[in-house]
């Protein structure tokens, strides 16, 4: 992964430009990404954490030009955050991934999530979000989260990607909210589509997008290969599964790798390929 300058404006196309938030974590990889879309006024693009110093530098790429929107791809706390920060600075309104309710501690809550998100303005499949040379059209992406959103940008055949794809690492699906059924359908979502270049929220831009998203396809069919073999051969849990397919893992990673396990084993459950008794899976066939 090449190096990103935090805190510094990099210039991506003349309508993108990039300021790197200073949250590196095994989690996030250099930092998320938040991305300054327009030149005489601006669209940002998941303004990250609620960190002064990142909140300075968005403000010195800004440069007293006026801010139409402030978009948010999800809701993690790595992504808005730093939402209100701006709004309070610039006036603009928070628009994007539809909110929900953590308070009752239920399926969708989740520590990663930011409980203060609360936009202005939900965006649906298709809406727009313009400025002066500029068109961002929404495009539902679920799977990562259930209110992930991605941005297309009409001029330059951009992809404002988020987590959903992104130019580092595989994204982590971690049910409740994350559903390995709608992210494989998001994913296949994407391969018709003429998307010239994505910008994610972590890691580089993805300069041939199509062909990567066919790979992240195969690699999850793979894993569920894996799983399908495994549980042909005995039942187990989870923690042995992870044994047997992630070897070698970094163990500040293991949980993000127990929950992808388990969004496809839902996925598989909800096909009726695999059945649950207490903390092991068995197959159904």
């Amino acid at each position: 992964m090449a190096e990103h300058p935090t805190g510094i404006p990099i210039q991506l196309e003349p309508l993108v430009v990039r300021v790197l938030a200073p949250n590196p974590s095994p989690y996030t990889g250099s930092g998320t990404q938040t991305h300054l879309v327009g030149t005489r006024d601006l669209a940002v693009i998941d303004p990250g954490p609620d960190d002064a110093a990142h909140i300075a530098a968005l403000m010195s790429a800004i440069d007293g030009r006026q801010v139409t929107a402030i978009m948010i791809t999800h809701h993690h706390r790595d992504h808005s955050p730093g939402a209100p920060a701006l709004k309070a600075i610039t006036g603009a309104p928070i628009v994007g991934a539809a909110p929900f309710d953590l308070s009752d501690a239920g399926s969708r809550a989740d520590a990663s999530f930011d409980p203060t998100y609360a936009p202005d303005r939900v965006l649906t499949e298709g809406e727009i979000v313009a400025g002066a040379g500029w068109t961002l059209e929404v495009l539902a992406t679920p799977g990562h989260t259930s209110n992930h959103l991605a941005f297309a940008l009409r001029e330059t055949s951009a992809l404002f990607s988020g987590d959903h794809v992104m130019g580092w690492s595989t994204t982590v699906v971690s049910p409740p909210d994350g559903d390995m059924t709608a992210y494989m359908a998001s994913l296949a979502k994407l391969i018709p589509r003429d998307d010239r270049i994505y910008y994610p929220g972590h890691g580089d831009a993805v300069e041939n997008p199509q062909r990567l998203v066919r790979g992240l396809l195969g690699h999850r069919k793979q894993r569920e290969g894996q799983i399908l073999r495994l549980l042909r051969e005995a039942p187990r849990d989870i923690p042995a599964m992870i044994a047997r397919m992630y070897v070698g893992l970094d163990a500040r990673l293991v949980p993000a790798a127990e929950r992808s396990v388990l969004a496809h084993l839902y996925d598989l459950r909800g096909r009726g390929l695999v059945v649950e008794e207490g903390e092991r899976w068995l197959s159904a066939g």
